[in-house]
């Protein structure tokens, strides 16, 4: 049962991260969490090795063909990722879970309601 339900989620994410191109976690994350039942912590941890193999190589080919992808500018981010994930991942294992939790949300409310005002 948890292995199609992960398999769904995973799609849904998929459809999510292709349409709006929004990162997986944002729907990954909530699910593990209240789904799954896993800490904030290991839904955080699971999500980014998700994101390891190249799951929307397909999605940015779409884009890629269509001339909606600046290389350039990927592969910076990606290398301001590379690092920033590492710092982000060396703080985000010293808090706590109800602390980091919370971070989460309200990260997640921050750049709706910024987006939703603009």
């Amino acid at each position: 049962m948890t292995f199609f339900l992960c398999l769904i989620i995973g799609f849904i994410a998929g459809i999510a991260s292709g349409l709006v191109g929004i990162g997986g976690g944002i729907i990954v994350i909530p699910f593990l969490v209240y789904v799954l039942r896993f800490s904030q912590a290991m839904a955080q941890g699971t999500t980014l090795a998700m994101l390891l193999p190249p799951i929307g190589v397909l999605a940015v080919l779409t884009y890629y063909k269509q001339g909606y992808v600046n290389l350039p500018v990927a592969m910076f981010i990606c290398l301001g990722f590379v690092f920033g994930g590492y710092f982000g991942a060396k703080l985000a294992v010293g808090l706590s879970q109800v602390v980091l939790r919370k971070v989460f949300a309200a990260t997640m409310i921050a750049i709706g309601g910024y987006m939703f005002v603009k």
